[in-house]
């Protein structure tokens, strides 16, 4: 560390860590920081000491699985004590009943919709005991076990407790676009292994779409030779990648998005498009034209030699299809089709994708696999076997799901929105005041988290993912009763400390970044500003006055900026606690405040030598002038001092100017600030 900026960063702590245990008072000393929270727990008297004897064994009847899983929970203890344990492996030969550590397995566990994955934990001062009906469960229960890891002074420990527990959905995913950029297999398995840490149980891989084909074929070598830039799967590595996910009870759903989003098929097979080619790579983002065309044999015999091959690549039994936004300009252009469309009845373009789903239907029947699709696979006709991923929103699936489809909720899980967590926590794919009748609730399967990659790269794909992708896989895990947010942000911040253990890269990504945008000098400035900023939400960045590409750098302030500034969340609530008469919280208040003020001459002298920072400079001076402008708020209304009103007119047009955002990012305290100047009394 700088000792240069020691004090200010002691000051910071200790201010925090106060005013942290007046937000967040702690009840037991053993209170739980479990993410997803059990459905059961029941504390009990005593703690499990964690010494190098510690081992473990499995008896029944498990699938191989639970014996790398137990060995990880091994080596993660280890890693975390220092412990030199004397086991170094698990296998099926450790079968002994005097174990510390006793897993016992019924039976193998199948990767599949409904399998059981519940488990029941006990620890008591004598030993740890894991049952489960299926090593998958097995393999949550060592999870919650490596969470419940404490120490105090005596050193390691697990607090005593039995825990029964089991998911309130079937169906916990989490969607990797690997089309719009590529993702290689090393961002894929570290995000499978904070997948497995949370419970979560579906890796989704958009695997096609206008800017990229990610899988190698050997029947048609062409799509991958033109379509991807060179940036693909191997069918190995996709072997590999379902192993892995296997491991950890994960299962992998492919996507290859038709009829629409299907530019980079076209590149190499022009002929099954419904325009006339040629056709190259989009490198923009948005909606486009090119469609396959459904009204031609080619188009399907195509499809059916690629799927079945696809079909023996992925083993689940889930397929998705996209089957989204296609707007049907092309097939309205196309005479061909449009003569197509009158000999056979069909009235308009998506009666037409009707047509083409049913077709594309009976060809994953053929090859043994069930159909998912967007919203928009939803049309009359079609059979209630297919599964509905809505993007559009709850009346959507629950409109499907009394109409007897399965379906999963994406609505509100999109976390490239850059949403808070407390968004997403409070989103629910049955929400507690439902009136569903547990007949239609039954076909709702639960959720996926969707991280689309038009703005992320492998470098910080994890910051936009992860943490709050784990306060969704708790809503998809856990009763819905649990729902306090101020509970799951504190076990948040615990739990996006422990990923980093599993090889995520949301935290240590954090501070390269920042050094790379000041040339390697002192990053303290640009920290202390981009940790209250947050990028632009939804999809406005794209009307920011910056035209993004496929190739657009994604090293800016905003692609370091995370989603969710943790440092603005608190001072709001210190705002709201001071204005509520808590005296004890001006201290937090005003040491923010001060911070930001003077934080304005350092920036400065930072971007005078990084001209990649000119574009937050304005905003760094608003920064400055709104923290003036509260600073002299905390003065008045601890004094009990009115001010005149052209002093509020004039602070509130610094507020108005603060809120506009540089950079494609935005000052996110600024509200609380605001609430600070309207709280003066005016004369």
């Amino acid at each position: 560390m700088d000792m240069r900026n020691f004090k200010p960063v002691a000051l910071f702590l200790m201010v925090f860590l106060f005013t942290a245990s007046l937000l967040y008072p702690q009840g037991k000393v053993d209170e739980l920081d479990l993410m997803p929270v059990p459905a059961k727990t029941t504390l009990m008297q005593g703690k499990y000491r964690l010494d190098t004897a510690f081992s473990i064994s499995v008896l029944g009847n498990p699938n191989k699985r639970i014996y790398g899983a137990a060995t990880g929970m091994l080596r993660h203890l280890s890693g975390r004590t220092g412990f030199f344990f004397h086991q170094g492996f698990v296998t099926d030969t450790n079968k002994s009943d005097t174990a510390q550590f006793v897993i016992d397995c019924k039976r193998p566990g199948k990767l599949g919709l409904h399998e059981e994955e519940s488990y029941t934990l006990l620890v008591t001062p004598k030993k740890v005991e894991l049952n489960a009906e299926t090593d998958l469960g097995a393999i949550h229960g060592l999870m919650t076990f490596i969470q419940l890891l404490k120490v105090d002074e005596r050193g390691y420990y697990f607090p005593a407790l039995k825990i029964v527990d089991y998911p309130r959905f079937p169906w916990r995913g989490l969607m990797i676009d690997v089309s719009r950029h590529f993702m290689p297999v090393d961002v894929i398995k570290r995000n499978l292994n904070a997948m497995a840490f949370l419970k979560m149980n579906v890796l989704h891989l958009h695997l096609s779409d206008d800017q990229g084909f990610r899988v190698e074929s050997k029947i048609f070598p062409e799509l991958t030779k033109l379509g991807s830039d060179g940036e693909y799967f191997t069918q190995d590595q996709i072997k590999d990648i379902i192993a892995y996910a296997d491991a950890r009870g994960i299962r992998v759903i492919p996507e290859f998005d038709v009829p629409g989003h299907s530019t980079s098929w076209f590149v190499s097979h022009p002929e099954l498009a419904s325009a006339p080619g040629p056709y190259k790579i989009e490198r923009n983002w948005g909606v486009f034209n090119p469609v396959f065309n459904p009204t031609i044999d080619a188009t399907y015999e195509f499809l059916d030699k690629f799927f079945g091959e696809m079909a023996k690549l992925f083993p689940d039994e889930y397929f998705h299809i996209g089957g989204d936004e296609n707007n049907g300009k092309d097939w309205s252009a196309n005479k061909s089709i449009q003569a197509f469309m009158k000999e056979h009845n069909i009235a308009t373009t998506a009666d037409l994708q009707t047509y083409f789903n049913k077709r594309i239907l009976k060809i994953l029947t053929k090859h043994h696999k069930r159909m998912i699709g967007w919203d928009e696979i939803l049309q009359p006709g079609m059979p209630n076997n297919i599964v509905i991923q809505s993007w559009r929103g709850q009346e959507a699936l629950f409109a499907a799901a009394r109409e007897g489809y399965m379906g999963i909720l994406s609505n509100g899980y999109y976390i490239d929105l850059m949403q808070p967590a407390s968004y997403h926590y409070l989103n629910d794919p049955i929400p507690p005041d439902s009136v569903l009748p547990d007949s239609v609730k039954k076909n709702i399967l639960g959720g996926e988290a969707t991280q689309w990659a038009e703005l992320v790269t492998p470098e910080n794909v994890d910051s936009r993912i992860w943490p709050r992708t784990a306060a969704i896989a708790e809503r998809f895990w856990s009763p819905d009763s649990v729902r306090n947010v101020d509970d799951m942000y504190r076990r948040l911040s615990i739990i996006n400390y422990e990923l980093e253990d599993y090889g995520l890269t949301q935290i240590k990504n954090y501070g390269m970044m920042l050094r790379r945008l000041t040339d390697d000098h002192d990053i303290t400035a640009l920290k202390n500003f981009v940790n209250v900023v947050e990028p632009v939400k939804f999809y406005h960045r794209h009307s920011q006055g910056v035209h993004y590409t496929s190739y657009s750098p994604y090293t800016r302030v905003v692609d370091a900026a995370r989603p969710e500034s943790d440092i603005d969340r608190h001072f709001g609530k210190y705002v709201d606690e001071f204005l509520k008469g808590g005296k004890e919280f001006k201290e937090s208040v005003v040491f923010w405040l001060k911070l930001w003020r003077d934080n304005y001459p350092e920036l400065e002298k930072t971007i005078k030598v990084s001209p990649i920072l000119k574009e937050i400079e304005p905003m760094s001076a608003n920064l400055k002038n709104i923290s003036e402008a509260g600073l002299e708020a905390v003065n008045l209304i601890s004094e009990n001092k009115a001010a005149d009103k052209g002093w509020t007119d004039q602070k509130l047009q610094l507020i108005e100017a603060a809120k506009k955002p540089y950079g494609q990012v935005e000052l996110e305290m600024v509200p609380a600030i605001e609430k600070l100047i309207k709280a003066v009394k005016i004369e």
